[in-house]
């Protein structure tokens, strides 16, 4: 995956991660990949809420040990 930013959330908890990548979303291109980490377990349920309201596409979302990792496509 060509993953055009990527934000380190780790340690911040609901909502700084959503909002760190509203923000990175609005300085990219249409199209554009951000991939966020996070440590906060509810950043799952968060991002597929924040992908719903704000037209992003959520293209994926893992777990590795004790990081959640979040790719957004931007809309």
């Amino acid at each position: 995956m060509d993953v055009s930013k990527e934000l380190d959330t780790r340690g911040l908890n609901c909502p700084l991660p959503i909002l760190k990548a509203k923000k990175a979303l609005a300085d990219m291109a249409s199209g554009d990949l951000l991939r966020v980490v996070s440590t906060d377990p509810g950043s799952m349920r968060d991002f597929q809420a924040f992908a719903r309201q704000t037209g992003n596409e959520l293209v994926e979302q893992t777990s590795a040990g004790a990081d959640f990792l979040h790719v957004l496509r931007r809309r």
